[in-house]
């Protein structure tokens, strides 16, 4: 395998913190969290506790200061453990950044220290039944009257939604303006009128809670206003490669895993008097995947080091995130192949990778989004 160079000495000693973290804390408890339907909250308290989330976050408001390669770190060792309950890189990489980046200073002071230590939970509520990738087309209604918003809407597929403890909603400022009349509000979870629907049940990822939310007459006072009002649309824009980049670095773990698992297995199973990883098929096909898996993270690896330089340009994360999941799916369904029966069995961490793989190309952009994007680009169009 290529030899990776953008961590340094202090990321590794990180990283194998968060490893033993991960192993003692999280792998025991994620087959009942499973069934619970969603991670207990000293699972957030012990990550807090451990130094795991929100690890860039400014040291003024109780982070750490460190730069993005510790969340990195963060979201591969989850993804390497077959880890998809704990919401914690929505938690860090896709809502506290929000705050970072756009909030009052009094909003950082009161929000930021608390989704550090994990005693709050927050999560981004974007889509609606009628709005997904197409975020200008959302319903929801934020409408001043006097020191307040009063909020009404709906939002669906909403990540952490039944743990959260606050969330960033997008909401219409201006309903005649389109993507001009979005903003980005902070409402805390204990607002009379906010109530949480269903803990939706889905094919995979059945340890995180994604959830319906409903905003009846939910009133937050004007200063939850993230950044400029009727500006959110261009705030989401500002982060959406950070999110891409995020899910193009648990698919690539995830396909290096699944490869791993596979010729670990194929060693000793045996058939027609071989191993199965005697039979030229199994090392053609593999060699295959772990040449296009290679690609995939020398392209990874390049995005997250433009990103360090913020650098990254949203087609480059646009084609990182097309790629990488892409070959998550790709590369977990042919690898399942070769454990047979074993590998429809839940107890296989391969069967776990194949049913939690298929959001990837749906999550933060279709896969036809960024399609969109990459092909807008080679004509020249925005």
């Amino acid at each position: 395998m290529i030899k990776r160079n953008i961590f340094s000495e202090d990321h590794e000693l990180f990283r194998e913190s968060v490893r033993k973290f991960v192993e003692q804390e999280l792998v025991p408890h994620h087959e009942r969290w499973e069934e619970a339907g969603k991670v207990d909250r000293e699972a957030w308290l012990k990550a807090g506790a451990a130094g795991i989330l929100c690890c860039d976050a400014p040291e003024d408001y109780g982070g750490s200061g460190a730069d993005f390669l510790y969340n990195a770190v963060v979201i591969e060792e989850l993804a390497r453990a077959g880890i998809t309950g704990a919401g914690f890189t929505v938690h860090s990489d896709m809502m506290a950044t929000y705050i970072a980046s756009f909030g009052t200073a009094a909003q950082k002071e009161k929000w930021l220290p608390k989704m550090i230590s994990g005693e709050v939970i927050g999560a981004l509520a974007m889509t609606e039944p009628g709005a997904g990738s197409d975020l200008k087309a959302i319903r929801t209604t934020a409408v001043r009257d006097g020191d307040d918003y009063v909020i009404n809407g709906q939002k669906v597929y909403i990540s952490n939604g039944q743990n959260c403890d606050l969330l960033v909603v997008a909401c219409k400022t201006n309903p005649a303006a389109g993507a001009r009349g979005v903003s980005l509000i902070l409402v805390e979870a204990t607002r009379p009128g906010f109530k949480r629907g269903r803990n939706l049940k889905k094919i995979g990822l059945k340890a995180q809670d994604t959830s319906e939310l409903f905003f009846d007459d939910v009133r937050v006072p004007v200063s939850n206003l993230l950044g400029e009002e009727n500006r959110g649309f261009s705030l989401l824009m500002t982060k959406l490669a950070r999110e891409r980049l995020t899910q193009a670095i648990r698919s690539i773990v995830v396909a290096e895993q699944a490869i791993q698992w596979t010729v670990e297995y194929t060693k000793d199973r045996k058939a027609f008097d071989q191993t199965i990883g005697d039979f030229q098929n199994t090392r053609f096909k593999l060699a295959e995947l772990a040449t296009q898996t290679a690609a995939g993270r020398a392209l990874v690896d390049q995005c997250i080091a433009l990103f360090m330089k913020d650098e990254l340009d949203p087609v480059d994360a646009a084609m990182a995130k097309l790629y990488a999941c892409d070959l998550h799916v790709k590369t977990v369904d042919e690898c399942l192949q070769f454990f047979g029966g074993y590998g429809y069995m839940l107890e296989y961490p391969i069967a776990r990778a194949y049913i939690d793989a298929r959001i990837v190309r749906i999550a933060g952009g279709a896969a036809e989004i960024m399609k969109q994007i990459i092909g807008k680009s080679l004509y020249g169009e925005r």
